[in-house]
């Protein structure tokens, strides 16, 4: 089956070619779309002379930092707070090369859970049940057909078919604190030729809601396509990724109205009923007229 979307059904195209694998179509340059679902319920924007933007949920619960001027590559730090004065209860990070589209897709869930209250979007995932909650964020890469892995002890992954991405989950037991601040984190989602060095990659805590990270992987395993502007798609992105020209939008289909229009600019022109003598049984014979 074929994935790419028909270009006559877009109507307004940020891009000049797909790129598939879509993991591999790094961000798009700006943060306004993966915003956009938290302002629009409300929530508080700020930001600070250096260009860095922060964005809070009203009751301080939730708490969104997009760092351009960061110290290091986590331009995305969102966190969840039980205590909105106290430490972070979850974490993720999505540093600069992550597709804008994945970071969309968790803020987009985040304001979801937000506006279903505490329990929603400071869930934590449940152990119970033979500890299978936590792995169902990897489901939708499985149902891609990803392969699962075992890169090191204490590690459990899944990798693309293509070994240009994975997800990483570590088990034991974990620093809080690290899980925050560093990639040694409980989840760990990576696109390039190793998880060692990857062209993006993001992060989440123990106790990040799986309904938020769920958001992220269906995403990421969505087989269809992501548009970009080739020159701004870098050189090592297309040594790995298929990039296909947009074409431009066709001819609309015409509608039912429009073939009897066409069809009735064929024919010809109706004679006049006046025009053709029209004979019956009752019809008397013209008369003969005088003689010259």
């Amino acid at each position: 089956m074929n994935s790419q979307p028909d270009p006559r059904l877009e109507i307004d195209i940020d891009g000049d070619v797909y790129v598939s694998p879509r993991y591999l179509a790094s961000c798009t340059f700006t943060g306004d779309p993966a915003l956009a679902p938290l302002l629009d319920i409300g929530w508080d924007l700020h930001h600070d002379d250096l260009g860095n933007v922060y964005v809070s949920a009203p009751d301080r619960h939730v708490r969104l930092r997009y760092l351009p001027e960061g110290e290091d590559g986590g331009l995305w730090r969102i966190n969840g707070y039980k205590d909105s004065f106290g430490p972070p209860t979850w974490g993720v990070c999505f540093n600069d090369s992550v597709p804008t589209e994945f970071i969309q897709a968790f803020t987009t869930a985040l304001a979801t859970a937000y506006e279903q209250g505490p329990d929603a979007y400071l869930a934590r995932p449940d152990h119970r049940s033979n500890g299978r909650e936590p792995f169902r964020a990897i489901d939708p890469f499985l149902k891609q057909g990803w392969t699962i892995d075992h890169p090191r002890w204490g590690v459990f992954a899944v990798q693309a078919q293509d070994g240009l991405a994975g997800m990483e989950v570590t088990t034991g037991d974990l620093d809080p604190e690290a899980e925050l601040t560093t990639r040694e984190a409980r989840w760990h989602l990576w696109a390039g030729k190793s998880a060692d060095r990857p062209v993006w990659y993001a992060t989440a805590s123990t106790n990040t809601p799986i309904p938020l990270l769920t958001a992220v992987t269906e995403c990421v395993a969505d087989p269809a396509p992501l548009p970009r502007w080739r020159e701004e798609t870098s050189s090592y992105i297309e040594g790995m990724a298929q990039l296909t020209p947009i074409l431009p939008p066709g001819p609309p289909a015409p509608t039912p109205l429009d073939v009897q229009r066409a069809v009735s600019s064929r024919r010809p022109a109706a004679l006049s009923a006046t025009s053709v003598p029209r004979w019956s049984t009752t019809s008397r014979p013209a008369l003969p007229g005088p003689r010259r």
